[in-house]
């Protein structure tokens, strides 16, 4: 993070990302949980669990090393929780290690962050027309709040594991 106040997110490239297919074999993660109230997250708990996340991984030398390839990606298995992954090259001591495996279509949309399930129902229809369809969904949002501003766009990226 940036601590002159000009950027902590990389510059994205939709391009990159936009209607790819991503196979993935135990693609690693450190993982966390953060309380929600019907999917809204509450922002200073994001806040520092992303930072624990990212100070486990700096201190273990598990960060991407381009991080323009690195995903955090937000999953919601209730009203009431959300998961954040955070992508590392390695396991990571002191935090909880997981990996995600399986066929991953990513679609890239732009709104609020409130957004998302508009995003999903799009996913959903782009699917169908594919024959296929979500076991489950993950976002990535490529920028944070601040970020958002400094760069004019909030992208996002809707993972549906198929």
């Amino acid at each position: 993070m940036d601590n002159n106040n000009t950027t902590c997110c990389p510059e994205f490239h939709p391009s990159k990302w936009e209607e790819k297919t991503f196979q993935w074999d135990k693609k690693l993660f450190v993982k966390e949980s953060v309380p929600t109230f019907f999917h809204i997250p509450f922002p200073p708990t994001i806040g520092r669990k992303m930072k624990s996340m990212c100070d486990l991984a700096g201190q273990a030398g598990a960060n991407m090393p381009d991080m323009s390839d690195a995903l955090v990606l937000f999953h919601d298995p209730s009203l009431f929780k959300s998961e954040i992954f955070y992508s590392v090259t390695k396991e990571v001591p002191g935090a909880e290690n997981t990996s995600l495996s399986g066929e991953f279509i990513a679609k890239v949309f732009e709104g609020p962050y409130n957004s998302v399930p508009k995003h999903l129902k799009v996913m959903g229809a782009f699917l169908d027309k594919q024959g296929k369809k979500a076991k489950d969904y993950y976002v990535h949002y490529a920028y944070c709040p601040r970020c958002v501003e400094k760069f004019g766009h909030n992208y996002m990226i809707v993972f549906a594991e198929v």
